[in-house]
């Protein structure tokens, strides 16, 4: 990759103690396709780093190394709480998908993959979908997220938006004693891949729906399919909504910041969303305002099960069946939050740094 100029504060954090550290980073362009990309490998602690590729318009590319940098050590805590033999990595592709996506990109991009031996494994995220993991599976052995008539899982935002929905489960447990969303309304920001199957999911269960999107087609899929649900105008009007239960951000991070939480209507946070704290600091706030949150990377952790299943055969039933456990892993961190007086996010990070420390030492 060319001209990194602005990267060097974010790459300094490789070697800060503080930051967690990361094992390796991969700059990778290849000039013919126009690829430019970043792989971050976080921890191999417990395995294999399993994360996915974002394909995304970075305005720089410093923007997209600390994007790389932040996912890929959420996906180390995530693979720990999920209880996956597996470390954190993250790729992310430099661009619009919708103009620069190529097969010849895709392969290019898998033979970089593929020459990391096994130490990172890819799947889809945003920007990213189960044909183009097909492409990228034929030049790199390590893809997960394919078809299933290319032997892959299919569609991983399925089981995430399960494993969402067990977290907001296990909140109404927590908070109202009662794991049904029944009477209760929630907000969904975002209803693409994960978000429309998680107003599937709070329908059936009885919820009142509120959705958002910037993109208005994708409101209108889901309007068109039940018009029973309201739509708000944006976030900004969905989380002042009155009378909110439940807030889901499912779009990009940093929906929870120093803007958004002081107007926060909701009394639970439980999204699809990957990093949606902004800043350190922002789990302090909500619990200021006795707002419950659901760790992100413990309730989203759906599909990454599925895309590690798929490595030894998948088998749906059996996915399900452990993306179902994110209900007692959410009770288990709310618990521990009360325990030692701390937000739930600092708890869910003890549970996985205790985890990935035990592993270390073996």
């Amino acid at each position: 990759m060319t001209d990194v100029t602005g990267a060097d504060d974010v790459l300094h954090t490789l070697f800060r103690s503080d930051q967690g550290g990361h094992e390796q980073v991969v700059l990778c362009q290849d000039r013919a396709t126009g690829l430019r990309a970043v792989i971050a490998i976080h921890s191999t602690a417990l395995g294999p780093a399993l994360g996915g590729t974002r394909f995304y318009p970075y305005a720089t590319e410093a923007e997209a190394v600390a994007d790389a940098l932040n996912l890929s050590r959420g996906m180390s805590y995530k693979n720990a709480m999920a209880g996956l033999d597996h470390g954190g990595g993250k790729a992310v592709i430099i661009g619009d998908p919708e103009t620069i996506k190529t097969e010849e990109l895709l392969l290019a991009y898998g033979r970089f993959v593929a020459s990391l031996g096994g130490r990172y494994v890819t799947a889809c995220d945003v920007g990213t979908y189960v044909a183009d993991m097909d492409v990228v599976a034929r030049t790199c052995q390590w893809t997960t997220g394919r078809s299933p008539e290319n032997g892959g899982a299919g569609d991983s935002s399925v089981l995430t938006a399960f494993g969402v929905f067990q977290g907001m489960r296990a909140s109404a447990q927590h908070l109202w004693g009662d794991p049904t969303l029944r009477g209760r309304k929630v907000g969904v920001a975002g209803v693409g891949k994960v978000g429309r199957h998680l107003v599937g999911h709070l329908l059936s269960d009885g919820a009142e729906v509120v959705i958002t999107d910037v993109r208005e087609e994708s409101v209108r899929t889901i309007t068109d399919l039940h018009p029973e649900v309201a739509v708000a105008a944006d976030t900004e009007a969905l989380i002042r909504t009155e009378g909110l239960d439940i807030y889901a951000p499912c779009a990009l991070g940093g929906a929870l910041n120093d803007t958004s939480v002081p107007v926060l209507t909701a009394k639970v946070v439980c999204g699809a969303a990957n990093n949606q704290l902004a800043h350190p600091g922002v789990e302090k706030d909500l619990a200021d305002r006795a707002i419950l949150y659901a760790p992100d990377y413990v309730v989203n952790a759906g599909g990454v099960i599925q895309v590690a299943d798929e490595l030894h055969g998948f088998d749906f039933d059996r996915c399900k069946a452990k993306a179902s456990k994110i209900f007692d892993t959410t009770l288990a961190i709310f618990a521990r939050a009360k325990e030692d007086g701390i937000p739930p996010a600092a708890a869910a990070d003890r549970i996985a740094e205790q985890r990935m420390a035990e592993a270390r030492q073996h």
